[in-house]
């Protein structure tokens, strides 16, 4: 008997023209979508009424953030010297294999079964909840819609709006099959069956995992944004906070908070500022009630320092993950987030997961957008986004990524163009099968008529009129 050979896994440019084009042609998700972004537009287009002038604030944003980026190691060692001077400490970690290795040191050392976890997308990078759950730890959600989605077995959808795909209905059956509660699709009733459920985790847990909106230079605090207080809870219960945060989220001051916790909150959600902000400046100290006993900050850079390096594209550094490019872009509205395969979707994922995660895998990502240029238009930080986007192909080109076929192609084009005889020598006829076979690979002409050249060439037509 012949072994089975397994088929190989398509390549995951492939597997996103696959998943594209079935995404984009769900009716039932393009509704939920529209829907659930809809509600977003119009909160935000009240939210901008609250400026006197948002454009400035856009400015002064970008500003910083580049200045900052600029001297990110300076920033990053007095953020370091001032957190651990009240009993922090700080880890560096180059990779996800560093940061998830330190992590289990500390759940070692705490002896940790329970663990619950604020939304925090570095997180999702570094795919912590498998690992905690390969070493028999559990790993709670406390953010509803990331709970929502765990509960699901699926990653968020968005990254501020993790269940942004689902309707109430698909939450009510998720909770039926998953919790096993009598069926509801009274929202309040659902959000009160997750909050007793997590009650009990909150006091439970031996260590609490967060994120970091922003980190604060001149005082060594570590900022998080949110809508729910889970973030809190996590964070100020367990005996241990772990804040696993990018390199590239520090801002010089404090009072620098009254600039970007506005933009943030204005740009992602449509408030004036969101609900809970805390800023952590270390474990409890003496005197003080309550609090963890240790607090350790990863500072996480996986890749991050490729874009460093790379002055044409360092921008995209500067993002303070508000997600409004997503909600704006018309590719990322039909094609939805899970898609693009990474975890961080839409323009600024597309951006920044080449250099993440591998130009060679990624590429096809910097080619998932129309260029309309609508990401660089509401980015609050000033991020030209759709520039970057055409730099990362350009940098696919000349590191080789691209397809024998598609170079022969070019190849052959830029001859034709340089030595216009070889053009008029080819029949139209030729010239159309050239195009159907170059636009065939790429499905233009799955639904759409083909591209057929004119009979005659404008040179031709030139000559005949004279």
């Amino acid at each position: 008997m012949n072994p089975t050979i397994p088929t190989p896994a398509p390549k995951k440019s492939a597997q996103f023209l696959v998943d594209s084009d079935r995404k984009a042609f769900d009716l039932e998700h393009r509704r939920k979508i529209r829907f659930n972004i809809g509600k977003y537009n119009a909160a935000v287009q009240t939210g901008m009424g609250f400026y006197q002038d948002h454009e400035l604030a856009r400015d002064r944003a970008s500003y910083l953030k580049t200045q900052v980026i600029n001297r990110l190691d300076e920033y990053l060692l007095q953020f370091e010297e001032k957190f651990t001077a009240r009993g922090g400490k700080v880890i560096w970690a180059q990779n996800a294999e560093e940061a998830l290795f330190e992590v289990g040191k500390i759940m070692e050392r705490r002896q940790a079964r329970t663990v619950v976890k604020a939304k925090s997308m570095t997180t999702e990078e570094i795919h912590l909840n498998k690992y905690l759950e390969k070493r028999g730890i559990e790993s709670v959600e406390t953010d509803l819609g990331e709970f929502i989605v765990q509960l699901n077995g699926e990653r968020p959808y968005h990254i501020v709006t993790p269940a942004m795909h689902l309707s109430k209905l698909d939450i009510a059956d998720i909770f039926v099959k998953h919790l096993g509660i009598e069926y509801t699709d009274d929202a309040q009733k659902l959000v009160l069956t997750a909050r007793h459920l997590l009650r009990n985790k909150y006091t439970a847990a031996e260590v609490g995992i967060t994120g970091g909106n922003f980190l604060i230079a001149d005082t060594g605090a570590v900022c998080v944004t949110e809508n729910e207080g889970n973030a809190r809870l996590s964070a100020t219960f367990p005996k241990t906070h772990i804040a696993i945060v990018g390199i590239e989220k520090v801002i010089p001051r404090l009072q620098d908070l009254d600039l970007f916790w506005p933009l943030l909150s204005t740009s992602g959600t449509g408030q004036q500022v969101t609900v809970y902000n805390t800023i952590y400046t270390g474990p409890r100290q003496p005197l003080e009630k309550d609090g963890p006993e240790e607090m350790f900050v990863i500072l996480l850079d996986n890749g991050r320092t490729n874009l460093l390096a790379q002055p044409d594209k360092r921008e995209a550094l500067n993002c303070i993950r508000c997600g409004a490019c997503l909600n704006v872009c018309p590719v990322y509205k039909n094609i939805g987030g899970h898609t693009y395969e990474a975890t961080y979707s839409g323009p600024i994922g597309s951006v920044i997961t080449p250099h993440l995660s591998g130009m060679a895998e990624n590429k096809h990502l910097s080619y998932a957008s129309s260029l309309c240029g609508a990401c660089t238009s509401v980015c609050p930080v000033r991020i030209p986004i759709h520039n970057i986007l055409l730099k990362n192909r350009q940098q696919s080109v000349q590191e080789g990524h691209t397809d024998k076929e598609e170079r022969r192609a070019v190849g052959l084009w830029l001859y034709g163009m340089k030595h216009r005889w070889v053009w008029d020598l080819a029949p139209a006829t030729g010239k159309n099968w050239v195009l159907s076979r170059l636009l065939g690979e790429v499905g233009w002409n799955k639904r759409r008529d083909a591209v057929q050249v004119a009979p005659k060439t404008f040179r031709q037509l030139w000559k005949e009129r004279k």
